[in-house]
């Protein structure tokens, strides 16, 4: 939910005593997130309605941890991110609406080029580690589809650059962060017990780590290997540190109308908030 989303950040707001209202507000669609739900839905709905064609496509394009053969057959890590499992629609319902409430978000602060390498490179790491621990007879070797590596990667990532995010487990609302540590320990769990799904936990655990290493070191990987000061600052750590800057400050401002009220702000609080409501509005619109 964006800081525009609430009552007092509006023009038309008035303060009648009123504590400021949270509302819920559905993402609006980007590029590549859009492109993904079509992709994702319409493989599945093929499948499940053309069913030779369905097994045809699951049988060359599910990670497949059987063999070495097919372990070295590395499409197949790009492939089976896009299959879901066809007796069981809660797999990709989950995962759609996972991709659908994070992903816009991602999308718009990195772009869409940036986001959609970071989202197949989540899922091609859930598949790697799969077969590593299947080849290591740690986990049971098989198949693995889904999205989920992916999806669970722009969790971690979301938890790290937007840890006001709530998400919601069945029906309880948990803050993001507090949702990626208990998902964290759960899949560790599945892995260490041998649970029915370890093998798609590993996958899991994977796309989380690399969805955290990926928003923490990418940026000083790149600064490393440019000809240039260490001291120098990409525009991507410039972009979030300013970012996070003006969360904290906007955060700070909401509690203080949350207490005080909207007449209580200083003209340049008032400024502050009225910049970051242009800005998630014109991020909106990307």
């Amino acid at each position: 939910m964006g800081i525009y989303d609430r009552d007092y950040s509006r023009p038309d707001y008035e303060d009648n005593t009123q504590r400021p209202q949270m509302q819920f507000r559905l993402p609006q669609l980007t590029p590549v997130v859009k492109w993904l739900l079509i992709l994702n839905v319409g493989i599945y709905i093929l499948c499940v309605t053309v069913k030779p064609l369905g097994l045809l496509i699951y049988e060359w394009l599910s990670v497949d941890a059987t063999s070495i053969t097919t372990s070295l057959q590395l499409w197949r890590l790009i492939g089976y991110q896009f299959l879901h499992d066809p007796s069981n629609p809660w797999h990709i319902i989950l995962n759609m609406m996972g991709l659908y409430f994070l992903g816009p978000t991602l999308e718009r602060f990195w772009q869409s080029k940036k986001f959609l390498y970071f989202y197949l490179l989540c899922g091609v790491a859930g598949g790697m580690f799969y077969l590593l621990l299947a080849n290591l007879h740690i986990v049971s070797s098989g198949s693995l589809i889904g999205a989920s590596g992916a999806i669970l990667g722009m969790l971690a990532a979301c938890a790290i650059l937007f840890p006001q995010f709530v998400v919601f487990i069945f029906i309880f609302p948990v803050p993001i962060r507090i949702a990626a540590i208990l998902f964290t320990g759960i899949f560790i769990f599945s892995i260490i017990t041998k649970a029915a799904n370890a093998g798609g936990d590993t996958a899991h655990l994977a796309g989380m780590a690399v969805g955290a290493a990926y928003v923490y070191f990418w940026p000083k990987l790149k600064n490393r290997f440019k000809s240039v000061p260490h001291t120098y600052t990409s525009d991507w750590e410039k972009k979030f540190k300013a970012y996070s800057q003006l969360q904290k400050e906007v955060d700070r401002i909401l509690v203080k109308v949350n207490e005080q009220g909207i007449a209580s702000l200083t003209k340049k609080e008032k400024k502050t908030l009225e910049e970051a409501t242009k800005l998630e509005q014109m991020k909106s619109r990307l």
